[in-house]
């Protein structure tokens, strides 16, 4: 990567100058190339965790413990490092006495810096001149304008998950690479439809890692919930298949189906998770009625390529974000609702048991410029 920037939206409408150099990728100059992650960045001190992160996938689930403020408070929290970045970038601008197209420009890169996208960033950013040469804004005026437009973006997708009560068992697959938090992302949701009054059985798909198999018991016992498991490095279709037998036979409202954890570029990885689908659908033929892709925020703009190839093999009905308080890099969310529209079920802004909530599109816009 050179240090060369095209100008940004305004400075290819007016003329201005070069924009801001961005700011580095967070594994340096370069970034990943196809198929390779990021690391996860650097998650924030100062937050209630009573075990290890749960990327290590280690056994026991997380403890409930009192947390300060509902949930709204939990997301303005967890979102905080992107809108401190986001907000002290636009009044660092936005004091500036002379307004012209070369701080546009800075804005659109401060945008793209929070992954909000290219054509997401241009989009805001003309919406906010425009409104500048109108009515004029201070930082606050912008920040509620990035929060409108975003909040355009996203309330398209922010779509609960629909449970087809005449589907018995609702079959739920869950898909995501190694790391994404999948098997705890089943355990929290398992937690939140038994607190609704629904009958839920667990599947222990990810038949490679015992780790994973473990913590899914872990997560059954602490619910009170059965967990179908087979022997490590059984043949996932056919636990699978055998877990929609059971479950349909109990009369089960919902079985939420674990898979291994599985990197999107690796071919024969994928086409298991075809054979899933093929096998269970010998079963019940409309299964399964919802599969969910688990997104970690923390990969950035690599979670659009994940949502590609698993969109064609798995067939991707809807999303879940997890670990928004881990990056400040929150926009990641914008940019794919941009890019596919799928809809958003679940964002996760913490480690508790209560901190995966169904998607608002207007709470975490606002949340992600800092606004109450």
């Amino acid at each position: 990567m050179t240090d060369e920037k095209k100008p940004g939206l305004f400075g290819r409408l007016f003329g201005g100058g070069k924009a801001a150099a961005p700011e580095p990728d967070a594994l340096g100059s370069e970034k990943p190339a196809a198929g390779d992650f990021p690391a996860p960045e650097e998650r924030p001190e100062e937050r209630v965790v009573l075990r290890p992160d749960e990327t290590d996938e280690t056994l026991a689930p997380e403890v409930e413990v009192p947390r300060e403020g509902g949930w709204l408070a939990r997301l303005r929290r967890g979102l905080s490092r992107t809108s401190e970045k986001l907000g002290s970038g636009i009044a660092d601008l936005f004091t500036k006495s002379k307004f012209d197209a070369a701080t546009l420009d800075e804005l659109e890169d401060i945008l793209i810096q929070a992954d909000l996208g290219v054509d997401a960033a241009a989009r805001v950013t003309a919406e906010v001149g425009r409104q500048r040469h109108e009515r004029g804004l201070d930082a606050d005026g912008v920040r509620a304008v990035v929060a409108s437009e975003v909040e355009k973006t996203l309330a398209a997708v922010a779509k609960p998950l629909d449970v087809d009560t005449g589907a018995k068992p609702f079959v739920i697959l869950m898909a995501g690479v190694n790391g994404s938090g999948k098997t705890t992302t089943i355990g929290k949701l398992a937690r939140k439809f038994t607190d609704e009054g629904k009958s839920v059985m667990l599947a222990a798909g990810d038949t490679f890692r015992a780790a994973a198999v473990d913590q899914l018991k872990v997560w059954a016992e602490r619910i009170g919930v059965p967990v179908v498991t087979r022997e490590i490095g059984a043949d996932a279709s056919g636990l699978a298949y055998e877990a929609v037998e059971k479950a349909r036979t109990a009369g089960v409202d919902i079985l939420l189906i674990d898979t291994a954890g599985r990197l999107q570029n690796r071919t024969e990885l994928m086409q298991e998770l075809e054979k899933i689908t093929r096998v269970i659908r010998k079963v019940e033929p409309h299964a399964p009625h919802a599969s969910l892709l688990v997104l970690d925020a923390t990969v950035g703009q690599n979670a659009l390529s994940q949502v590609e190839l698993f969109r064609k093999t798995a067939g991707i009905t809807g999303l879940v974000m997890t670990k928004l308080d881990g990056t400040a890099r929150g926009g990641i969310l914008v940019a794919v609702a941009e890019k596919f529209g799928l809809p958003i079920h679940f964002i996760g802004v913490g480690e508790g048991v209560n901190d995966l909530e169904p998607f608002d599109a207007r709470d975490f816009s606002r949340a992600l410029v800092g606004l109450d």
